[in-house]
């Protein structure tokens, strides 16, 4: 950067401690090293206000429609589970009609419309209600499972 070499360091470095002294040359650094921080800090704020200024114009992508995006709530649960039922019936068994993700608390019949973010490898095929509360999952919220007694 500079094109120093070790004898001009070196020669720096004695005199730096000639006019500053020993014990005041590394308050000095540490000073130097802050003083540094902060303007790398600053002017990487600088560099990521500028970036989003720049595109503020420009448009957002289409929002598309399906399951893993946030609904609004005036939809009511039908719309919902006819969603979820028509993205899961193809990769769904039909003979599970419960699932959980791995590694989540909670399980979900199979027409939730939470089914649709769960990945079809992080899925857990359960048979029961009994089943999924045995294995430590709690009930879904929004479609609160159940079996008929």
């Amino acid at each position: 950067m500079f094109d120093i070499g070790f004898q001009e360091l070196l020669v720096i470095g004695v005199l730096a401690l000639l006019v500053f002294g020993p014990a005041k040359l590394p308050e000095l650094g540490r000073m130097l090293g802050r003083a540094l921080r902060e303007l790398r800090r600053a002017s990487e704020e600088f560099r990521s206000t500028i970036e989003t200024n720049l595109h503020i114009d420009d448009p957002d992508p289409t929002p598309t429609r399906d399951v893993a995006t946030a609904l609004p709530a005036s939809e009511t649960q039908a719309p919902l589970a006819a969603t979820a039922a028509a993205i899961t019936a193809d990769t769904w068994p039909p003979t599970e009609p419960f699932c959980a993700q791995s590694g989540a608390r909670l399980f979900h019949r199979r027409d939730c419309c939470w089914v649709g973010r769960i990945g079809e490898n992080a899925r857990v095929p359960l048979k029961s209600v009994a089943d999924a509360r045995a294995q430590g999952y709690l009930t879904c919220p929004v479609c609160e499972p159940w079996e008929p007694d």
